[in-house]
């Protein structure tokens, strides 16, 4: 126990220096672990967010359906096979009909996509209950993103057009039933929701869709002939990627902060070994071997990543906790990134990535303070109490 003893002594004995590397080295603790939150939290609120409102637990596209695509849609729908309708019977999956077609607000005209979907599913939380309107012929439904370019707003109406299954246009004039506040911007920008049975009926495609939507938990999902089944991990990759490629691009940032800080306690021992000649002469000659004596000195390097970890403890639990709980207000500029993640971002913190940096930073401390260490291996106790290192 003497060594811990001694190294405690000295590292609070220096001071100023001491605290100095704390104080870095506890920044560069926040950071990492505020940044990594910042990002797992917008992970996860897009997920949550696209799953609730688009996703549910996957998707059974029409074998040639490509979201990307647009010039696939006129092609892309069929007469629902059986399983599958069996399943929207029993309330576990629920169909969307998407056609191509032109709306006329306020003498100009804007390509959209009309999406068909039953007024009374609860698959989706998109607030689908709107579409079922006594007294309106042709409800419509519309995200706030596409109010504010088109600036249509409920009760108004507008002209729509679109083609039937046999390529000939058609034209209606719908009502907008209600606006929707939604972050997920895919079932908002350039989309006008309809009712199904309404769109199937014109467009001539009866008990057709494009796509099956399946409820979250559904399981003995039918393998159906001309669709293909499209789980959470496909429809989330685009998400995945994004959140990945931020991860990679904040470690240069982590990076930046863990030189600096090991730059302080690398310089700190190479001084202390400098200085502590006669120190370690005299520990030596008190019988005190070249292991113990570098393990001293290991030791207290290494002391400064406990150190930082009790103080970024103190002031890093309440600013990340109130980043937790309150979020992060983001620029009005983010909502044209196509992000489902709404006014605020709230980070999310978990043991994992907590007891991780801090496995990290106390690794790394520790080999950095080594190093300096490995020229006590060649001292003489009668060199070092004169005062030499070699």
């Amino acid at each position: 126990m003497i060594i811990p003893r001694l190294a405690v002594r000295n590292i609070l004995g220096a001071g100023l220096r001491t605290w100095l590397n704390v104080l870095v080295l506890s920044l560069a603790f926040v950071a990492i672990i505020w940044t990594q939150g910042l990002y797992v939290g917008m992970g996860e609120q897009i997920t949550h967010a696209m799953v609730d409102a688009e996703i549910g637990g996957g998707q059974y596209w029409h074998n040639q359906y490509d979201p990307y695509d647009p010039l696939s849609l006129p092609d892309a729908h069929a007469v629902i096979p059986e399983p599958l309708q069996n399943m929207i019977d029993g309330g576990q999956a629920t169909p969307i009909l998407i056609l191509q077609g032109t709306i006329y607000p306020n003498g100009r005209f804007m390509p959209v996509l009309i999406k068909g979907i039953d007024p009374k599913q609860t698959i989706l939380t998109l607030p689908s209950h709107f579409l079922d309107q006594k007294g309106v012929e042709f409800p419509a439904l519309i995200g706030n993103r596409m109010s504010q370019s088109t600036g249509l707003k409920v009760g108004d109406s507008v002209t729509i057009r679109w083609r039937d299954v046999n390529g000939t246009f058609d034209a209606r004039d719908i009502q907008i039933a209600q606006v929707m506040n939604t972050s997920v911007q895919t079932i908002d920008q350039g989309q006008v929701w309809l009712p199904l049975p309404l769109i199937q009926e014109l467009s001539r495609m009866s008990r057709q869709a494009s796509l099956i939507v399946v409820s979250k938990g559904a399981r003995d999902l039918p393998d159906v002939s001309g669709w293909n089944f499209r789980n959470l991990d496909y429809l989330l990759e685009d998400v995945r990627m994004v959140v990945r490629s931020k991860t990679v691009g904040a470690s240069i940032l982590y990076a930046v902060l863990m030189a600096l800080a090991m730059l302080a306690i690398f310089d700190t021992q190479v001084l202390s070994i400098f200085r502590r000649k006669k120190e370690m002469g005299t520990l030596m000659a008190l019988g005190f071997t070249r292991i113990k004596v570098i393990q001293l000195f290991t030791l207290e390097g290494a002391l400064h990543g406990v150190l930082a970890a009790v103080v970024a403890a103190i002031y890093g639990i309440p600013l990340l906790v109130m980043f937790a709980k309150h979020g992060w207000t983001l620029p009005q500029a983010m909502d044209s990134y196509g992000f489902a993640i709404g006014e605020k971002l709230f980070p999310a913190y978990s043991a994992g990535l907590i007891a991780g940096t801090t496995l990290l930073v106390l690794v790394t401390t520790t080999i950095v303070s080594f190093l300096p260490t490995r020229k006590i291996a060649k001292l003489k106790p009668t060199e070092a109490l004169r005062g030499r290192t070699s």
